[in-house]
């Protein structure tokens, strides 16, 4: 499969899904306090902050994230399998990806709880997306 093979619809939309799922998983809704304080952080810290750069640079990821996973994935795949692939690569990825990094860097358990499983949701939802518009 190739860069025009894929469907860019489904692409940004399994992006925004991944950029929306962010911006509910690190509010107050959810996991912005703690999250905050397993990184030091305060709300004026993220008030200084450029917004255009984090997220401007936050979508593009994720759809550099999106394009390659469904590349990754292919146009012949179901929705389960879909599903599957991308629950695996969040868990055992990307989440032991940034484990090694939080073990080295003695970073908090509570930060990689909140940050693996956004990740592991994250692929897990874009996979949903990709799979139902491969």
């Amino acid at each position: 499969m190739n860069f025009t093979d894929v469907n860019y619809f489904a692409i940004f939309i399994a992006a925004l899904s991944s950029f929306m799922l962010g911006g509910i998983w690190y509010s107050k809704v959810l996991f912005k306090n703690a999250w905050l304080e397993s990184i030091g952080l305060t709300d004026l810290d993220l008030q200084s902050a450029n917004p255009k750069l984090i997220f401007g640079g936050s979508f593009f990821l994720s759809f550099i994230a999106a394009l390659f996973l469904s590349l990754f994935l292919g146009q012949e795949v179901g929705v389960g399998e879909s599903i599957g692939t991308s629950f695996a690569i969040g868990l055992f990825w990307v989440s032991s990806s940034l484990g090694l990094s939080y073990i080295f860097e003695q970073r908090p358990l509570k930060l990689f709880l909140i940050n693996s499983s956004y990740h592991v949701l994250q692929f897990s939802l874009m996979g949903l997306i990709l799979g139902m518009w491969p």
